[in-house]
């Protein structure tokens, strides 16, 4: 049986940031660190790929470039009130990559610094025992001081060594469409499309439509995002972005069909528990943003997070891991994510329309809010009171 001190089950954005992460504070760990994956990279993964100006922060913390394809994203154009739309023009707001290429990336450059992989071996069971963890795959058996859960929203190390807790999983469904089959101006003009509007029929998330490159070919995705509490069917997600998709296509390619990828998004509580002795959670396992479903910049410092505290736990040989969860809930990482959620009461609730009529009606408010949810100028470390002040107040103070 093969021992490491750390097993990482998922070679997404969350565990090669935390593989990544551990190597940057010890370089000793090199040779012992495990990614485990049931995929082969590079592979397809269903998402949107957007990364905010945030997740580029993180990026450079990690002296990684973005070398892969991507489309820059300078505009937003948001419908949230039916016959009114709000065009955002805040400049370097998202980059669009494909998963496939980004996670190849983060791979490559893990497996460079030290960390050894392991691909299309499929974990079957996890066993808590004396000083670790026993991680059984389709192939052999290991064993791991710690193992680190980043094996998305079905997690099973989540399942099996934490708990599975009662949690509403939101869903995407996305396809992606060529531009020249399009009357679509939004790749061109280098902006983003969402689509609050089907929020007043029950829908709790909203459709999307992003510039990206597939081949070098320029394409749409388009996508619905829905909580997984009180929304729309399956059924009617479908009918919905289906209806959405025809809308884009020209007459020529209207009755074309194309085939639309479903995936999960297990949304963050801060009342679940994140870690249990020998394990911690990362990424989509931990919980995801719920208000907007993006997952990348928060995946990246998860892994941080988990890897500062794994640190701290091969040094003192107490893999508790008691503080975990509290430290990420009292950070200003895990405060983002509570708004967030809690923003989802306000925004796809009974009062929806008050607040989407005063997103609308402040640009000062939508300046803040993106800024604050982007990460931009350390808007993401300040306090809730801070963004209220700065809408109120004419010129917005810098930090």
């Amino acid at each position: 049986m093969e021992c490491f001190d750390v097993i990482i089950i998922g070679s997404g954005p969350a565990g090669t940031a935390t593989a990544l992460n551990l190597l940057r504070a010890d370089p000793a760990l090199a040779g012992s660190i495990l990614l485990l994956d049931k995929a082969v990279h590079p592979r397809e993964k269903i998402c949107a790929g957007g990364l905010i100006p945030h997740t580029l922060d993180c990026l450079n913390a990690l002296e990684i470039p973005l070398s892969v394809p991507h489309v820059q994203v300078n505009r937003a154009r948001v419908q949230a009130l039916p016959g009114q739309e709000v065009v955002c023009e805040e400049g370097g707001m998202c980059s669009i990559i494909r998963r496939n290429e980004f996670d190849f990336l983060l791979v490559r450059t893990a497996t460079e610094r030290g960390a050894e992989i392991r691909q299309g071996e499929k974990v079957i069971q996890l066993v808590r025992e004396p000083g670790g963890i026993r991680v059984m795959t389709e192939r052999t058996t290991y064993h791991a001081r710690v193992v680190v859960g980043a094996d998305g929203s079905g997690s099973r190390v989540r399942r099996q060594l934490i708990g599975q807790t009662r949690q509403p999983v939101g869903k995407a469904m996305m396809a992606d469409v060529p531009v020249s089959e399009t009357d679509w101006v939004g790749f061109v003009q280098q902006r983003y499309d969402f689509n609050f509007l089907p929020v007043q029929d029950g829908l709790r998330g909203y459709l999307w439509a992003f510039p990206c490159l597939i081949d070098q070919v320029p394409h749409v995705n388009l996508g619905i995002y829905s909580l997984g509490v009180d929304s729309l069917s399956n059924a009617a997600l479908q009918d919905c972005l289906s209806a959405e998709i025809s809308a884009f296509r020209t007459a020529q390619t209207s009755g074309q069909t194309r085939r639309l990828r479903a995936f999960p998004i297990y949304g963050y509580a801060p009342e679940r528990p994140l870690a249990a002795p020998h394990v911690v959670l990362v990424g989509d396992a931990a919980g995801a943003e719920p208000l907007m479903g993006e997952g990348i910049s928060f995946a990246l410092e998860y892994g941080a997070f988990a890897a500062q505290a794994i640190c701290e736990a091969l040094r003192t040989k107490d893999c508790s891991f008691d503080a975990y969860t509290r430290t990420v809930v009292q950070s200003w990482f895990g405060k983002k994510l509570a708004r967030l959620a809690f923003a989802t009461k306000l925004f796809y609730g009974r009062t929806a329309r008050l607040w989407f009529t005063l997103a609308a009606r402040s640009t000062r408010l939508q300046s803040i809010g993106l800024k604050w949810y982007n990460g931009v100028d350390g808007w993401h470390q300040r306090s809730g009171w801070d963004a209220v002040r700065a809408v109120i107040r004419r010129y917005p103070q810098q930090p």
